[in-house]
């Protein structure tokens, strides 16, 4: 006998309910402000006809008196699976329509339901933020959810790649989900994210903070560094979230997506050899170099709006994907402080947790100095950098475009710091500090007994770095594995690359390594 048609008509019914949210009204609302829905976003983000929803009949497990009998389709968050450009991923997309997204029992549930099973099938992690925080009806059970949450988000991390999308508002408890993720994607309008709201903040201390010194994604893409692009819409943030995913293993298991040609173009680039001023003092942009090095349309800068004198970001050269760690000398000289610390050590652990190799172009004349930086912490800042290079063990390559001085020149990868491949271009000077400042120092006396003082000076500054600041004494002592054209430096960067693909480290057994948070 046939299944009866009653049970497929209901069936139905309640399939259309589950996939109409909130109703017709509150997604046109949303469609009137530029915005899209929760299922929506899910549909933007996968291949047609790829996405399996995981838990459409979920409904929420209050038992409050007046809220029990509601209907709450999918408990206000859509989950499932389904392919990016061809590759499984995982995703939760929280519904604002529903209950303005809050976060119950139930909630909670599918979002550690669906991370879970991420971790176990070694899946990337998609997470749409977009929920008015925990569900007060459901007291200590919401809050418990959250600590769920937070734990799966601590298991997933360095075995699934993790993307937070902040599309709504995202505040309170709320916000440290994202926070434990990889990487944080924030629409610039409609949406916020914070601890205290500005009502908060004042009551508790007098101040008037408006919420855009705070909460919008201009005040955590600049200020904060919480998050690590600004996207000008739904549909754009999702378009970061694919380009991001394009760049990344599967799972901590794999490789990158690599697409090596059977040869690698070995063509000297003469331009190159233009970019870097002869005048030592002068700056220049590393985007340039960057733009050279890497292939056509293939780069991704990361928090490209934070720590300017430092820059971040995903690529490919010769179809091999690499992050790319980058002194910046058009900002503050390339220095290192406080924040670009923070920023380069984190994204050297995300691609070491990721199998991704690492290619570092430095010229940085040292770390900031100041009051501020001493106060506020740069040696444990500085540390991090330090110890994020010497626990990566994936391939390191390192170019020496121009100054390398002091700590900074160990805190972007040198020889002692675990780099397999170090190229120094002619004009690098590597050095315990800037020729102008030693020659003051080693030549004190001459200098103050010469008839000339700055005549003198500037003879044995020249003396100074002709002798001990050249690249050709650390390439005397193996610190440098070739001195090369700024020409050939993608040519020999690849080879690089394709020899340490296959690099394998093992290390002492531990938990795991202290770093100086």
């Amino acid at each position: 006998m046939a299944l009866q048609q009653k049970l497929l008509d209901e069936l139905q019914q309640r399939r259309a309910a589950a996939l109409a949210g909130g109703g017709k009204d509150k997604i046109k609302k949303r469609h009137d402000e530029g915005r899209l829905s929760a299922r929506e976003r899910v549909e933007q983000l996968f291949d047609p006809a790829s996405f399996s929803e995981l838990g459409m009949h979920v409904n929420h497990a209050c038992h409050m008196p007046g809220f029990a009998d509601k209907f709450m389709p999918g408990d206000g968050v859509v989950t499932g699976t389904g392919n990016v450009d061809g590759r499984p991923v995982a995703v939760f997309s929280q519904d604002f329509t529903v209950g303005g997204g809050a976060l119950g029992h139930m909630h909670a549930k599918k979002i550690c339901d669906i991370m879970a099973i991420a971790c176990e099938t070694g899946i990337p992690v998609v997470a749409i933020n977009d929920s008015g925080g925990a569900r007060i009806q459901e007291g200590i059970h919401s809050l418990s959810g959250y600590g769920q949450v937070f734990y799966q988000n601590v298991a997933a991390s360095g075995v699934v790649p993790q993307i937070a999308i902040i599309a709504g508002p995202c505040a309170g408890g709320a916000a440290y989900s994202p926070a434990l993720m990889d990487f944080l994607i924030q629409t610039r309008t409609h949406s916020s994210m914070f601890i205290c709201g500005p009502e908060v903040i004042k009551s508790a201390t007098g101040q008037v903070a408006p919420i855009e010194q705070f909460g919008t994604a201009e005040a955590h893409a600049t200020a904060s560094g919480n998050i690590h692009f600004i996207a000008e819409d739904d549909r754009h943030a999702i378009s970061i979230a694919q380009q991001l995913i394009s760049f990344l293993p599967l799972n901590n298991m794999q490789d990158p997506p690599h697409q090596i040609p059977e040869e690698i173009d070995l063509q000297p680039d003469p331009a190159m050899n233009q970019l870097v001023p002869d005048d030592p003092k002068s700056a220049y942009d590393v985007y340039a170099v960057i733009d050279r090095l890497l292939d056509s349309g293939q780069w991704l800068e990361v928090q490209r709006e934070f720590a300017r004198n430092i820059v971040v970001g995903f690529g490919r050269i010769c179809g091999m994907v690499v992050g790319v760690v980058a002194n910046q000398p058009a900002y503050k000289a390339g220095c290192l402080d406080i924040d670009s610390s923070d920023k380069a050590a984190r994204f050297i652990r995300f691609c070491n947790a990721f199998n991704v190799p690492l290619v570092n172009l430095v010229d940085v004349p040292g770390f900031m100095p100041g009051l501020a930086q001493e106060r506020g912490g740069i040696i444990r800042h500085g540390a991090k950098l330090l110890f994020a290079y010497a626990a990566a063990t994936v391939p390191k390559i390192t170019v020496i475009m121009r100054k390398a001085y002091g700590g900074a020149y160990l805190a972007m990868c040198s020889k002692d710091m675990g780099a397999d491949f170090i190229f120094a271009w002619p004009c690098a000077e590597i050095a315990v500090m800037g020729a102008e400042s030693a020659a003051k120092i080693i030549y004190k006396k001459e200098i103050e007994e010469a008839a000339d003082q700055k005549s003198k000076e500037a003879e044995l500054v020249q003396s100074y770095r002709e002798h001990f600041a050249t690249p050709y004494q650390a390439a005397s002592r193996a610190m440098v594995t070739d001195v090369i054209e700024p020409s050939e430096t993608r040519s020999r960067v690849a080879l690089a690359l394709r020899i340490s693909l296959t690099k394998r480290v093992s290390r002492p057994a531990k938990k795991h390594g202290l770093i100086p948070l």
